[in-house]
């Protein structure tokens, strides 16, 4: 190894090094800023180190630096383009399609390097092993996370969609992987071999997401992550690149755990949410309340009464209030009452909006106080001390039923909503949430209904509680 490729595997070392800093960081709101950066930084500096190798080694045709420099220009195009124009309403479609491009694209390292290589039939296990995990692994996640892109979306049905046989079909096809991957590894030079598992692969991961209903989405993005993680630590393995491997792990690990997170807050294990069509409620009927049950509708003087003279109020958003696009109304109205001496904070349910940490995001753009953030188990304790508990967009996540078995959501982990003094709700209508099942909070006798739309009622709510504050 020269001067110039030691040097570069140093610097590796270093940005791996940095990338784990950085997802220290993230581990709070008040850092995970600086841990982006931290971590977006490394990565510059990997290119960079990369880039200079390439040049130290002259490996690369002019028509190759031609492909490499409108690739990295469209994607920085394509970035900086999805940055600044995306909404934080349709973040969770965007992370969904850049886990389709990391699958993809480790993928397809894996697939050229067998396709390229000069002895394709010497290759060792070593390199066709990795290469044949990478290719089944990052085509599951690209068509996978095509799908799940697409049912966030609404292009594709968020309910599942199960037809004639596939479930057999799921169960034959990861028996398909393996037969494959043992008949790459044996024969790395087949064409056939690798063509069939990149088919297979790509096959399973529509199969695999479209029985999964909307309701999961946010398990499923996290588990496709940690797929991409897998994928690119297996192309690290293949092209023998300590950055790629150590980077790949590290997305891969916190995805897994993220993913058991994810699926402990909806009391469902992982097995049962990636087979799909069972218990996600999303086609399920209707559970009705009681025909007796009855329905208190509010206006926003009453609730604007309520909050000026509360001491403690607790919010509780949901995925309404960010299809509503009403976070930054939320944070006024909440600055408005903790300015007037009100006891303020936000209960966030693991699962509130469609991706891991979405409703964080969406309270931290809208500049709410970190320390107003509080996770589910730290809030559920102060629901019975709260005056007002202010339900925004939240459905499921909020359902005593919940407590019950024999339903769609039964045993699942909620805010504990009801306990609160008095429950102001602030939906649209009396539609159910994706678990399709009617939510016993709305007729609770303390609990009053705001019919109207997020933005529109958070607004009333902040000019009707200014004129009794001042």
């Amino acid at each position: 190894m020269d001067a110039v490729s030691n040097a570069v595997h140093y610097v590796f070392l270093a940005t791996a090094a940095c990338f784990v800093l950085g997802l220290h960081q993230m581990n709070h709101p008040r850092t995970a800023r600086r841990g982006n950066t931290v971590s977006a930084s490394a990565m510059a500096v990997a290119i960079a180190a990369t880039l200079w190798l390439v040049i130290h080694q002259n490996t690369i045709t002019t028509t190759g630096w031609l492909v490499l420099a409108s690739g990295g220009l469209v994607g920085a195009a394509l970035g900086l383009y999805a940055a600044r124009e995306v909404k934080m309403t349709a973040m969770p479609q965007l992370v969904s399609l850049f886990n389709a491009v990391g699958g993809g694209a480790a993928a397809l390292i894996a697939v050229d390097d067998l396709l390229q290589a000069d002895n394709p039939a010497g290759l060792g296990a070593r390199v066709s092993l990795p290469g044949a995990l990478d290719i089944v692994i990052g085509a599951v996640t690209f068509s996978g996370s095509l799908i799940a892109a697409g049912k966030l979306q609404g292009v594709v049905s968020g309910a599942p969609v199960v037809f004639p046989g596939a479930r057999v079909l799921n169960v034959l096809l990861p028996a398909a992987f393996v037969g494959g991957t043992v008949w790459l590894v044996l024969s790395p030079d087949s064409r056939t071999a690798l063509y069939a598992l990149v088919a297979v692969a790509l096959l399973f991961g529509v199969t695999m997401v479209l029985p999964i209903g909307g309701a999961d989405m946010p398990v499923v993005i996290a588990l496709l992550n940690a797929f991409t993680g897998s994928a690119v630590a297996m192309a690290g393995f293949v092209l023998n690149e300590t950055a790629l491997i150590i980077a790949g792990m590290l997305v891969s690990s916190s995805g897994g755990i993220l993913t058991k997170l994810m699926a402990d807050a909806m009391n469902r294990s992982i097995a049962n949410i990636v087979v799909g069509g069972f218990g996600t409620g999303d086609g399920a009927p209707a559970v009705t309340a009681g025909g007796a049950a009855q329905v208190r509708s509010v206006s926003a003087d009453d609730v604007a009464i309520q909050l000026a003279y509360a001491g403690k109020v607790i919010f509780v958003p949901g995925y309404g209030l960010a299809a509503a696009q009403a976070q930054h109304e939320l944070g006024d109205l909440a600055q408005l009452l903790a300015d007037h001496g009100v006891d303020v904070s936000y209960a966030v349910h693991p699962v509130a909006g469609r991706m891991p940490g979405h409703m964080n995001v969406l309270l931290a753009e809208a500049n709410v106080p970190y320390t107003q953030l509080k996770e589910m188990d730290d809030v559920n304790p102060e629901f019975p001390q709260a005056d007002v508990a202010l339900v925004i967009g939240a459905n499921d996540v909020t359902n005593p039923i919940a407590r019950r078995p024999g339903n769609a959501i039964s045993g699942m982990p909620i805010l504990d909503v009801d306990k609160a003094k008095s429950v102001v709700v602030i939906k649209r209508s009396m539609g159910h949430g994706y678990a399709g099942i009617d939510n016993e909070l709305y007729t609770d006798p303390k609990t009053g209904m705001f019919f109207t739309d997020a933005k529109k009622g958070l607004a009333e709510l902040k000019a009707a509680v200014g004129e009794f504050v001042t």
